[in-house]
Protein backbone atom coordinates (compact mmCIF):
# COMPACT_ATOMS: atom_id res chain seq x y z
CA UNK A 1 0.00 0.00 0.00
CA UNK A 2 1.00 3.27 -0.89
CA UNK A 3 1.54 6.03 2.15
CA UNK A 4 -1.81 8.07 2.89
CA UNK A 5 -1.49 11.45 1.35
CA UNK A 6 -3.57 14.56 3.98
CA UNK A 7 -6.76 15.73 2.42
CA UNK A 8 -8.61 18.86 3.56
CA UNK A 9 -11.33 18.70 5.29
CA UNK A 10 -13.97 15.76 4.44
CA UNK A 11 -15.33 12.83 5.80
CA UNK A 12 -12.67 10.81 5.78
CA UNK A 13 -11.31 12.79 7.90
CA UNK A 14 -14.25 11.62 10.22
CA UNK A 15 -13.42 8.03 9.88
CA UNK A 16 -10.22 6.62 11.80
CA UNK A 17 -7.53 5.03 9.55
CA UNK A 18 -7.79 1.73 11.28
CA UNK A 19 -11.29 1.53 9.22
CA UNK A 20 -10.51 3.38 6.66
CA UNK A 21 -7.35 0.78 5.88
CA UNK A 22 -9.64 -2.37 6.95
CA UNK A 23 -12.48 -1.25 4.40
CA UNK A 24 -9.95 -0.49 1.94
CA UNK A 25 -7.77 -4.17 2.46
CA UNK A 26 -11.25 -5.56 1.82
CA UNK A 27 -11.04 -4.77 -1.37
CA UNK A 28 -7.75 -5.95 -1.94
CA UNK A 29 -9.34 -9.69 -0.58
CA UNK A 30 -12.10 -9.09 -3.29
CA UNK A 31 -9.87 -9.43 -6.05
CA UNK A 32 -7.84 -12.51 -4.18
CA UNK A 33 -11.08 -14.29 -4.14
CA UNK A 34 -12.12 -13.44 -7.61
CA UNK A 35 -8.61 -14.63 -8.81
CA UNK A 36 -8.96 -18.06 -7.03
CA UNK A 37 -11.10 -18.50 -10.13
CA UNK A 38 -10.28 -16.55 -12.39
CA UNK A 39 -6.45 -16.70 -14.57
CA UNK A 40 -5.17 -13.66 -15.16
CA UNK A 41 -7.14 -10.82 -16.36
CA UNK A 42 -5.64 -8.64 -13.20
CA UNK A 43 -5.99 -5.43 -15.06
CA UNK A 44 -9.84 -6.86 -15.76
CA UNK A 45 -10.64 -7.12 -12.30
CA UNK A 46 -9.36 -4.29 -10.88
CA UNK A 47 -11.71 -2.21 -13.73
CA UNK A 48 -14.59 -3.83 -12.51
CA UNK A 49 -13.96 -3.31 -8.82
CA UNK A 50 -13.36 0.26 -9.59
CA UNK A 51 -16.23 0.89 -11.22
CA UNK A 52 -18.30 -1.01 -8.23
CA UNK A 53 -16.34 1.86 -5.88
CA UNK A 54 -17.09 4.30 -8.04
CA UNK A 55 -20.59 3.57 -8.28
CA UNK A 56 -21.46 2.97 -11.89
CA UNK A 57 -21.80 -0.02 -14.15
CA UNK A 58 -19.04 -2.17 -16.49
CA UNK A 59 -20.25 -2.94 -20.52
CA UNK A 60 -17.71 -6.23 -20.89
CA UNK A 61 -16.61 -7.26 -24.62
CA UNK A 62 -14.76 -10.25 -25.41
CA UNK A 63 -15.27 -13.85 -27.58
CA UNK A 64 -16.98 -15.97 -26.47
CA UNK A 65 -15.23 -18.73 -23.56
CA UNK A 66 -12.92 -15.97 -21.80
CA UNK A 67 -14.97 -15.95 -18.50
CA UNK A 68 -17.12 -13.15 -18.91
CA UNK A 69 -19.86 -14.68 -16.74
CA UNK A 70 -17.84 -16.74 -14.75
CA UNK A 71 -16.22 -13.56 -13.55
CA UNK A 72 -19.27 -11.74 -12.86
CA UNK A 73 -20.54 -14.68 -10.99
CA UNK A 74 -17.31 -15.52 -9.11
CA UNK A 75 -17.68 -11.54 -8.08
CA UNK A 76 -21.27 -11.63 -6.62
CA UNK A 77 -20.31 -14.56 -4.52
CA UNK A 78 -17.18 -13.42 -2.59
CA UNK A 79 -19.77 -9.84 -2.20
CA UNK A 80 -22.50 -11.43 -0.17
CA UNK A 81 -25.12 -9.50 -2.27
CA UNK A 82 -27.98 -10.71 -4.07
CA UNK A 83 -27.16 -12.03 -8.07
CA UNK A 84 -29.27 -12.65 -10.96
CA UNK A 85 -28.31 -13.20 -14.12
CA UNK A 86 -30.24 -11.91 -17.13
CA UNK A 87 -29.97 -13.90 -21.13
CA UNK A 88 -31.06 -11.68 -23.01
CA UNK A 89 -32.48 -12.78 -26.59
CA UNK A 90 -34.40 -11.26 -29.36
CA UNK A 91 -37.55 -12.24 -27.47
CA UNK A 92 -37.40 -10.79 -24.49
CA UNK A 93 -39.61 -8.40 -23.43
CA UNK A 94 -39.53 -5.37 -20.80
CA UNK A 95 -41.73 -6.78 -18.55
CA UNK A 96 -39.24 -10.08 -18.35
CA UNK A 97 -36.65 -8.10 -16.64
CA UNK A 98 -38.47 -5.40 -14.88
CA UNK A 99 -41.46 -6.95 -13.52
CA UNK A 100 -45.03 -7.17 -14.20
CA UNK A 101 -48.48 -6.48 -11.95
CA UNK A 102 -50.51 -9.65 -11.37
CA UNK A 103 -54.40 -10.46 -10.34
CA UNK A 104 -54.28 -11.32 -6.44
CA UNK A 105 -57.32 -11.81 -4.26
CA UNK A 106 -57.47 -10.64 -0.82
CA UNK A 107 -59.03 -14.56 0.74
CA UNK A 108 -60.30 -12.71 3.69
CA UNK A 109 -62.86 -10.00 2.13
CA UNK A 110 -62.63 -11.33 -1.58
CA UNK A 111 -61.77 -8.11 -3.50
CA UNK A 112 -59.11 -8.80 -6.00
CA UNK A 113 -56.10 -6.46 -6.69
CA UNK A 114 -53.40 -6.03 -8.73
CA UNK A 115 -49.71 -6.45 -7.38
CA UNK A 116 -46.19 -5.77 -8.79
CA UNK A 117 -44.14 -9.06 -9.22
CA UNK A 118 -40.76 -7.67 -9.29
CA UNK A 119 -38.47 -8.98 -12.11
CA UNK A 120 -35.03 -9.95 -11.98
CA UNK A 121 -34.01 -6.25 -12.13
CA UNK A 122 -34.24 -6.19 -8.47
CA UNK A 123 -30.93 -7.42 -7.19
CA UNK A 124 -27.95 -5.82 -6.19
CA UNK A 125 -25.75 -7.51 -8.87
CA UNK A 126 -27.32 -8.00 -12.44
CA UNK A 127 -25.58 -9.88 -15.29
CA UNK A 128 -27.10 -8.60 -18.39
CA UNK A 129 -25.80 -11.49 -20.45
CA UNK A 130 -25.06 -10.67 -24.59
CA UNK A 131 -27.18 -7.59 -23.77
CA UNK A 132 -27.07 -6.82 -27.64
CA UNK A 133 -29.12 -9.26 -28.45
CA UNK A 134 -32.11 -8.01 -27.48
CA UNK A 135 -34.01 -5.64 -29.41
CA UNK A 136 -33.78 -1.68 -28.05
CA UNK A 137 -37.30 -1.56 -26.46
CA UNK A 138 -35.93 -4.07 -24.11
CA UNK A 139 -32.75 -2.49 -24.11
CA UNK A 140 -34.42 0.68 -22.99
CA UNK A 141 -36.09 -0.92 -20.15
CA UNK A 142 -32.21 -0.34 -18.31
CA UNK A 143 -31.47 2.91 -18.91
CA UNK A 144 -34.17 4.19 -15.92
CA UNK A 145 -32.51 1.49 -13.89
CA UNK A 146 -29.21 2.46 -14.80
CA UNK A 147 -29.16 5.73 -14.32
CA UNK A 148 -31.97 6.70 -11.73
CA UNK A 149 -31.78 3.21 -9.88
CA UNK A 150 -35.76 2.87 -9.91
CA UNK A 151 -37.93 1.63 -11.79
CA UNK A 152 -41.41 2.77 -13.13
CA UNK A 153 -44.07 0.81 -13.57
CA UNK A 154 -48.01 1.15 -14.20
CA UNK A 155 -47.18 5.00 -13.02
CA UNK A 156 -46.08 3.39 -9.67
CA UNK A 157 -41.65 4.31 -9.03
CA UNK A 158 -40.24 1.16 -7.31
CA UNK A 159 -36.62 1.94 -5.83
CA UNK A 160 -33.92 -0.59 -6.64
CA UNK A 161 -32.10 -2.32 -3.68
CA UNK A 162 -28.44 -0.75 -3.27
CA UNK A 163 -25.84 -1.13 -4.31
CA UNK A 164 -26.75 -1.92 -7.50
CA UNK A 165 -24.80 -2.69 -10.18
CA UNK A 166 -24.90 -4.05 -13.73
CA UNK A 167 -22.35 -5.78 -16.04
CA UNK A 168 -23.40 -6.25 -19.05
CA UNK A 169 -21.73 -8.52 -21.88
CA UNK A 170 -21.38 -8.77 -25.55
CA UNK A 171 -19.46 -10.41 -27.94
CA UNK A 172 -17.67 -8.28 -30.78
CA UNK A 173 -18.18 -11.17 -33.15
CA UNK A 174 -21.22 -13.15 -34.84
CA UNK A 175 -23.29 -9.37 -35.52
CA UNK A 176 -25.89 -10.91 -37.20
CA UNK A 177 -29.05 -10.79 -35.48
CA UNK A 178 -27.62 -8.65 -32.78
CA UNK A 179 -29.00 -4.79 -31.92
CA UNK A 180 -25.53 -2.64 -31.21
CA UNK A 181 -26.76 -0.41 -28.05
CA UNK A 182 -27.36 2.87 -29.13
CA UNK A 183 -24.73 5.58 -28.12
CA UNK A 184 -27.19 6.95 -25.29
CA UNK A 185 -27.34 3.81 -23.55
CA UNK A 186 -23.37 3.34 -23.72
CA UNK A 187 -23.02 6.36 -22.33
CA UNK A 188 -24.78 5.52 -19.22
CA UNK A 189 -21.86 2.77 -18.73
CA UNK A 190 -19.09 3.88 -16.41
CA UNK A 191 -16.63 1.58 -18.29
CA UNK A 192 -16.39 -0.03 -21.37
CA UNK A 193 -13.97 -3.10 -20.71
CA UNK A 194 -12.09 -5.61 -23.06
CA UNK A 195 -11.28 -8.82 -22.46
CA UNK A 196 -8.54 -9.91 -24.35
CA UNK A 197 -7.30 -14.10 -24.75
CA UNK A 198 -4.61 -15.10 -21.89
CA UNK A 199 -1.15 -15.33 -22.12
CA UNK A 200 0.30 -18.55 -22.61
CA UNK A 201 1.26 -19.12 -19.35
CA UNK A 202 -1.79 -18.28 -18.17
CA UNK A 203 -3.62 -20.14 -20.46
CA UNK A 204 -1.62 -23.60 -19.73
CA UNK A 205 -2.81 -22.80 -15.71
CA UNK A 206 -6.27 -22.67 -16.73
CA UNK A 207 -6.33 -25.73 -18.99
CA UNK A 208 -4.49 -27.34 -15.70
CA UNK A 209 -7.05 -25.93 -13.16
CA UNK A 210 -10.58 -26.22 -14.79
CA UNK A 211 -10.37 -30.01 -15.97
CA UNK A 212 -9.86 -31.73 -12.72
CA UNK A 213 -12.33 -32.40 -9.88
CA UNK A 214 -11.27 -30.08 -7.93
CA UNK A 215 -13.08 -26.35 -7.48
CA UNK A 216 -12.15 -23.42 -5.39
CA UNK A 217 -14.62 -22.40 -2.54
CA UNK A 218 -15.57 -18.49 -2.84
CA UNK A 219 -15.65 -16.41 1.06
CA UNK A 220 -17.68 -13.65 1.17
CA UNK A 221 -15.84 -10.77 2.18
CA UNK A 222 -17.50 -7.53 2.21
CA UNK A 223 -21.29 -6.63 2.70
CA UNK A 224 -23.66 -4.20 0.91
CA UNK A 225 -23.27 -1.63 3.96
CA UNK A 226 -19.47 -1.54 3.71
CA UNK A 227 -19.56 -1.30 0.09
CA UNK A 228 -22.07 1.57 0.30
CA UNK A 229 -19.62 3.25 2.65
CA UNK A 230 -16.45 2.94 0.05
CA UNK A 231 -19.01 3.99 -2.38
CA UNK A 232 -19.33 7.58 -0.19
CA UNK A 233 -15.64 7.43 0.87
CA UNK A 234 -14.49 7.24 -2.78
CA UNK A 235 -16.37 10.36 -3.74
CA UNK A 236 -14.49 12.03 -1.04
CA UNK A 237 -10.93 11.37 -2.18
CA UNK A 238 -8.86 14.55 -3.34
CA UNK A 239 -8.41 15.89 -6.35
CA UNK A 240 -6.38 18.58 -7.35
CA UNK A 241 -7.60 22.00 -9.19
CA UNK A 242 -4.72 21.49 -11.67
CA UNK A 243 -5.82 17.55 -12.36
CA UNK A 244 -9.46 18.57 -12.77
CA UNK A 245 -8.46 21.37 -15.54
CA UNK A 246 -6.56 18.45 -17.53
CA UNK A 247 -9.66 16.08 -17.56
CA UNK A 248 -11.71 19.10 -18.85
CA UNK A 249 -9.21 19.85 -21.34
CA UNK A 250 -8.48 16.33 -22.43
CA UNK A 251 -13.05 15.71 -22.75
CA UNK A 252 -12.84 19.26 -25.02
CA UNK A 253 -10.05 17.87 -27.10
CA UNK A 254 -12.54 14.79 -28.44
CA UNK A 255 -14.31 17.16 -29.47
CA UNK A 256 -13.19 17.43 -33.68
CA UNK A 257 -15.31 20.99 -33.69
CA UNK A 258 -12.87 22.82 -30.73
CA UNK A 259 -9.77 20.14 -30.61
CA UNK A 260 -6.33 21.57 -31.10
CA UNK A 261 -5.36 18.05 -31.86
CA UNK A 262 -4.99 17.09 -35.42
CA UNK A 263 -5.21 13.22 -35.24
CA UNK A 264 -9.22 14.06 -33.29
CA UNK A 265 -9.97 15.94 -36.46
CA UNK A 266 -8.67 13.31 -38.70
CA UNK A 267 -10.44 10.14 -37.35
CA UNK A 268 -13.24 11.16 -35.00
CA UNK A 269 -16.52 12.39 -35.60
CA UNK A 270 -18.38 12.80 -32.83
CA UNK A 271 -16.64 13.37 -29.22
CA UNK A 272 -17.13 12.78 -25.57
CA UNK A 273 -19.48 14.74 -23.58
CA UNK A 274 -19.26 15.90 -19.54
CA UNK A 275 -20.35 12.92 -18.58
CA UNK A 276 -17.06 11.02 -19.48
CA UNK A 277 -15.47 13.89 -17.83
CA UNK A 278 -17.59 13.02 -14.48
CA UNK A 279 -16.51 9.60 -15.17
CA UNK A 280 -13.07 9.96 -15.48
CA UNK A 281 -12.73 12.31 -12.09
CA UNK A 282 -14.84 9.03 -10.20
CA UNK A 283 -13.18 6.59 -11.12
CA UNK A 284 -9.64 8.37 -10.58
CA UNK A 285 -10.48 8.58 -7.32
CA UNK A 286 -11.81 5.12 -6.92
CA UNK A 287 -8.29 3.60 -8.55
CA UNK A 288 -6.42 6.01 -6.43
CA UNK A 289 -8.34 4.45 -3.04
CA UNK A 290 -7.86 0.85 -4.81
CA UNK A 291 -4.31 1.52 -4.72
CA UNK A 292 -4.20 3.07 -1.04
CA UNK A 293 -4.10 6.30 -1.82
CA UNK A 294 -6.46 9.87 -0.66
CA UNK A 295 -5.48 11.74 -3.97
CA UNK A 296 -5.40 11.78 -7.54
CA UNK A 297 -2.40 11.67 -9.16
CA UNK A 298 -2.02 12.34 -12.95
CA UNK A 299 -1.55 8.33 -13.27
CA UNK A 300 -4.91 7.48 -12.14
CA UNK A 301 -6.41 9.39 -15.07
CA UNK A 302 -4.15 8.55 -17.78
CA UNK A 303 -4.97 4.91 -16.93
CA UNK A 304 -8.73 5.03 -16.32
CA UNK A 305 -8.96 7.34 -19.35
CA UNK A 306 -8.95 4.04 -22.04
CA UNK A 307 -12.20 2.32 -20.36
CA UNK A 308 -13.99 5.93 -19.80
CA UNK A 309 -13.06 7.03 -23.51
CA UNK A 310 -13.40 3.53 -25.46
CA UNK A 311 -17.49 3.68 -26.10
CA UNK A 312 -17.95 7.96 -25.76
CA UNK A 313 -15.51 8.83 -29.04
CA UNK A 314 -17.08 8.27 -31.68
CA UNK A 315 -14.91 7.38 -35.10
CA UNK A 316 -15.70 8.05 -38.67
CA UNK A 317 -15.77 6.16 -41.41
CA UNK A 318 -12.35 6.42 -42.62
CA UNK A 319 -11.03 5.47 -39.06
CA UNK A 320 -13.72 2.31 -39.22
CA UNK A 321 -11.90 1.15 -42.79
CA UNK A 322 -8.49 1.75 -41.62
CA UNK A 323 -8.68 -0.02 -37.89
CA UNK A 324 -8.18 3.13 -35.98
CA UNK A 325 -9.92 2.84 -32.40
CA UNK A 326 -11.16 5.05 -29.90
CA UNK A 327 -7.92 4.04 -27.73
CA UNK A 328 -6.08 5.41 -30.26
CA UNK A 329 -7.03 8.67 -30.14
CA UNK A 330 -6.50 8.17 -26.06
CA UNK A 331 -3.02 7.70 -26.67
CA UNK A 332 -2.51 10.75 -28.95
CA UNK A 333 -4.51 12.90 -25.78
CA UNK A 334 -2.05 11.47 -23.46
CA UNK A 335 1.17 12.80 -25.62
CA UNK A 336 -0.72 16.25 -26.68
CA UNK A 337 -2.50 17.21 -23.42
CA UNK A 338 0.18 19.55 -21.48
CA UNK A 339 0.08 17.78 -18.19
CA UNK A 340 -0.20 19.95 -14.70
CA UNK A 341 3.40 21.63 -13.37
CA UNK A 342 2.84 19.94 -10.24
CA UNK A 343 2.81 16.28 -12.74
CA UNK A 344 1.68 14.75 -9.58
Amino acid sequence: MHNIIVLKKSTILERSENNLKILIDKISLLKSEIQKVIVGQDVIIEEILIALMAGGHCLLEGVPGLAKTLMVRTLSEALALSFRRIQFTPDLMPTDIVGTEILEEDHVTGKRFFKFNKGPLFANIILADEVNRTPPKTQSALLEAMQEFEVTFGGQTYPLDRPFFILATQNPIEQAGTYPLPEAQLDRFLLYIKIGYPTAAEETQILSSTTGSKKATINPVIGAEEIKELQAITRDVSISDDLITYVSEMIRATRPETTTVNFVKEWVRWGAGPRAGQALILTAKARALFKGRYAVILEDLQTMAYPVLRHRVLMNFKAEAENVSSDNVTDELIKAISKPKANI
